[in-house]
Parts: C-alpha cells; sequence; structure tokens
C-alpha cells in the first residue's frame, strides 16, 4: 500500500511541474538587493559643538516710543496699532497755525535786517572812500564800520531765527525714524500736547535679537568660544555675534546677554520665546543629513545598509539639527552604513520581499 501510495505522490509533482512550465511559471525570487545600488554613506564621528541650552526672549534692536517737539492740537493721526510705517512717513500732524505765523514773522525779519545790511555796507564803503581821501575824521570812519558789522550780526540772528522757525513748522508732522510697525497709540485726535508728549510706539522688525541669561558656571566658556545658535520651529540659525554684560545680576548671579539675528532668518516677533544653544566645548557625535531621515507617525528611521547590499528600516532618536544635518543620540553604530534616499530605500525593500 506505501509503495502504491509514493507512485501516486511522485505522479502529482511530476504532473505540477509539467503544468507550471507549460503556462511560463517562474520559482519565487530569492532574497536578496534588488534594483541598482542605492546612495549610501558610511556613519562616522564628527567633531561637532558641545552646546548648553538657556531660554531667551525676542526684541527688536529698533523700539522706540516718540514724543512731540513743539506744542499744539492733534489734528490727524494717519496710522495705528499693527499698521506698517515706512521710514520718514508722517505719523501725526499737529495744527501748526502759531508756528506757521511765527516763521511768516521770521521771514519778515530776515528781509528787514537784509535790507539794513545792505544800507549800512553801502553806507560804510562811501565813508571808507572819504576817509582815504581825508574828508571824514576817523570816529566817522570807525562809527560807519560798527553800523555795518551790527547790521551783519542782525542778519545772521535774523536767519537763525528763520530756521528755527522752519523747524518749528516742520515739528508739527510728526515723522517715524525708521520703518516698522506701530505698537501703540498714546493720544487721539484734539487733544494737546507740549514738547515731551508721549505720541506712539513702535518697533521694526528688520533687525531682531534674542535676550538670555548666561549661568556663573559656563560663562567662561561662553566667553572663550563666544558662538550660539538659536533654535526656532525645528529651525537652527547660527550666531557669532554676542554680546555679554560685564557684571552678573543679583540674586541669581548670572549674567545677561544677547545675540543678534540675521535679517529675515525666522519667522518670528518680539516677545517670543526660543531656546539658545551656547558653546561651551566640541565633542564627537553621529551626524547624518536630515534628507535620510524617515519621519513615521512619532518616531524616526533610518535604513541601515547590511553588507549584502539589503536595506533595513531603523528606528533612530534624534538630536539638535546642524544646519542640513542632524544629531543622532541613539539607534545607530559608527561604522554603518545608511542609504541617503530612503525612498528608495523603501522601495527596493518592497521589492526584495516574496
Amino acid at each position: 500500500m506505501r509503495r502504491v501510495q509514493r507512485a501516486c505522490a511522485n505522479v502529482i509533482v511530476v504532473t505540477v511541474a509539467l503544468i507550471t512550465a507549460a503556462c511560463g511559471g517562474k520559482a519565487p525570487p530569492a532574497a536578496g538587493p534588488a534594483g541598482p545600488a542605492l546612495k549610501s554613506m558610511v556613519v562616522q564621528p564628527v567633531r561637532t559643538p558641545l552646546e548648553r541650552s538657556v531660554d531667551g526672549t525676542i526684541e527688536a534692536v529698533n523700539q522706540a516710543t516718540v514724543s512731540a517737539q513743539t506744542s499744539g492740537r492733534i489734528a490727524e493721526i494717519l496710522y495705528d496699532v499693527n499698521d506698517v510705517v515706512p521710514a520718514g512717513a508722517v505719523i501725526i500732524r499737529l495744527k501748526g497755525t502759531e508756528q506757521r505765523a511765527g516763521l511768516q514773522a521770521a521771514q519778515a525779519s530776515v528781509t528787514e535786517a537784509r535790507a539794513r545790511n545792505t544800507e549800512a555796507a553801502a553806507q560804510y564803503q562811501r565813508i571808507a572812500d572819504m576817509y582815504q581821501r581825508r574828508v571824514v575824521s576817523k570816529s566817522q570812519f570807525d562809527q560807519a564800520a560798527s553800523n555795518k558789522d551790527a547790521a551783519a550780526a542782525r542778519l545772521a540772528a535774523a536767519e537763525a531765527g528763520e530756521t528755527g522757525a522752519h523747524e518749528g513748522v516742520g515739528y508739527t508732522e510728526v515723522r517715524a525714524p525708521y520703518g516698522g510697525v506701530v505698537t501703540k497709540r498714546l493720544v487721539q485726535v484734539g487733544e494737546t500736547v507740549v514738547p515731551g508728549t508721549p505720541l506712539m510706539t513702535g518697533l521694526s522688525l528688520k533687525d531682531l535679537r534674542v535676550n538670555f541669561n548666561i549661568p556663573q558656571s559656563i560663562v567662561a566658556q561662553v566667553r572663550q568660544f563666544k558662538k550660539a545658535a538659536v533654535y526656532v520651529g525645528g529651525r537652527r540659525v547660527e550666531s557669532d555675534k554676542i554680546t555679554i554684560f560685564p557684571e552678573a545680576a543679583t540674586p541669581s548671579s548670572s549674567f545677561r546677554a544677547r545675540v543678534d539675528l540675521p535679517s529675515g532668518s525666522l519667522e518670528v516677533a518680539p516677545g517670543m520665546y526660543v531656546k539658545v544653544g551656547l558653546m561651551i566645548g566640541e565633542a564627537d557625535r553621529l551626524v547624518i543629513p536630515v534628507s535620510a531621515v524617515v519621519e513615521r507617525s512619532e518616531v524616526s528611521g533610518v535604513y541601515v545598509i547590511d553588507p549584502q547590499g539589503r536595506a533595513e528600516l531603523r528606528y533612530v532618536r534624534k538630536g539638535h539639527p546642524l544646519g542640513e544635518s542632524i544629531e543622532i543620540l541613539a539607534g545607530l553604530a559608527p561604522g554603518e552604513r545608511i542609504a541617503l534616499d530612503p525612498i528608495a530605500a523603501g522601495a527596493s525593500v518592497v521589492a526584495a520581499q516574496p
């Protein structure tokens, strides 16, 4: 009976093989690399900055409150809170009736002084000619010279008064000292102001900096390297312009400091909190390109290539970003090879599956 069963089984296997060959069937592919070789790199330790993280606050470099420079009643307010103001634009106008009247009086004084100066100069020239011919006395010549100098002085004073009157009229139009955004409006139309009255507060978003405190324990290392980086929304912006105040604050014994941000480097606003990485040394760390990292839900991974050329996804723990690269804290070891194109690596894994 067993011989008969074995014979039947052999017949079935041969029959299946013939049918498969006749239909053009192929055996399942063996495990191994699929497709062209993947672009890859060998992970090696890289000398990178060793940083200490502290909290910082964004502030504008240029921020000021514009005050009145003359007396008057507010006639017009041209900008309000959150309005963008160009540099030199008129933001508030005052009723300048008194200032314009003063300017007209100053111009009239200049006209009069100029006429008297011309007359005194001509009189002096006549007396001087007569004095040379010995027609008039020395005292008359001295009197003419004195009148000429006095007329010239009165003309200079009148011209200075006219200049001041022009300035007074100009003060009735309050202008923005630089381009920026209005943050506070401190007066209303119809109010009477005097010199020194605060009118409007604004700041410029072009130049920003970060204020922070440096613990006493690391201030010496920070002074030595003078490098810092600002971290906002996963981005890292380096700055080599760091200012450390010379004395420690009490009672914390920390040192106030600030770093300037490159213009337009981050989408931030004054008052925002950020992280500042202060360079206190250097260390060897594993760094890979950001483009090689795969993000899946709340975990990150990279495709590691084994000696046979097969790619395998491995989860890693990321550290601080370093420009176009990122630090890997766990999951990789020096000397391992990773795929630089995770999409191509994932496709090769799918193609190699039976």
